[in-house]
């Protein structure tokens, strides 16, 4: 727990303790009686707690976070060592895979390109690269939100590129996270024109392969394997077969690698 929130505890619970010396001046607060003291606090005055937590709401609400997270970290764990016996099938054929080819955890996010919480998740999956490298590789998976919208296209892009050059299109994938806010705007085509000029991909070829069936058949797979595993927002991501749902802080993330190695070894 950080120092702000381990200060706010102490704040509200020494208020608490100095109401309940009031309430009740004829029984000293001492250690075994602090149960006792606090419940009768509670029921004689219930507008004086409530004061209290409203003088110190931030901390408290830092507080409940700190537990929420706890929680949430508990149950993971407790799913991912259901998950480990439960194989999660999907396809790899034709993904660029970024990271060592034979390595034993393979991590396959289902993303958008215009999802502000999966680009924030990109810089996780940097990371686990980085810190796991030669034992972990990572693999794009499409679930734009529609046909219209130019995340659609700019999967087919990364398609596209990934049957080009796989180096390049993963150069192409961060640059249209790393963009953004100027794919969502009102030129997205024109980015991505010039997205894919600057990761140095033959623009001609390019033009070709964006209508290919090639790309069509991989997006709407990606598609089909995102409602057979009833995925309902993205980023998800599978390590092996641990499922991560939403953008997770990079320790738990990092649990679940090590869980799934172990479990690979």
């Amino acid at each position: 727990m950080q120092y702000g929130k381990m200060t706010g505890g102490l704040l509200l619970g020494g208020a608490l303790l100095l109401g309940a010396a009031a309430a009740c001046p004829a029984a000293p607060v001492q250690e075994e009686s602090l149960a006792q003291t606090l419940e009768a606090l509670f029921k004689a005055h219930p507008e004086l707690v409530m004061r209290v937590l409203k003088e110190h709401s931030e901390e408290v609400l830092d507080i409940a976070q700190d537990g929420a997270e706890v929680k949430r970290a508990r149950l993971l764990r407790e799913q991912w060592k259901n998950d480990l016996n439960q194989p999660k099938n999907v396809s790899l054929n034709g993904r660029a895979v970024r990271g060592a080819k034979n390595a034993p955890v393979t991590i396959v996010a289902f993303s958008d390109f215009t999802c502000a919480y999966c680009y924030k998740s990109t810089k996780t999956i940097q990371l686990m690269l980085k810190k796991y490298e030669g034992k972990v590789r990572f693999v794009f998976k499409h679930m734009p939100l529609r046909k219209d919208d130019i995340g659609w296209r700019a999967s087919e892009y990364f398609i596209a590129a990934s049957m080009q050059n796989p180096d390049k299109a993963w150069r192409l994938h961060d640059r249209l996270f790393e963009g953004r806010d100027a794919l969502m705007g009102e030129k997205g085509e024109e980015f991505l024109k010039k997205a894919a000029k600057n990761s140095y991909l033959d623009m001609k070829r390019l033009e070709q392969d964006l209508s290919s069936e090639t790309v069509s058949r991989i997006l709407e797979e990606d598609l089909e394997e995102s409602k057979k595993l009833e995925i309902q927002g993205t980023p998800y991501f599978l390590v092996n077969n641990l499922v991560i749902r939403g953008a997770l802080a990079p320790e738990l993330f990092d649990e679940a690698v090590r869980m799934a190695l172990k479990n690979a070894n």
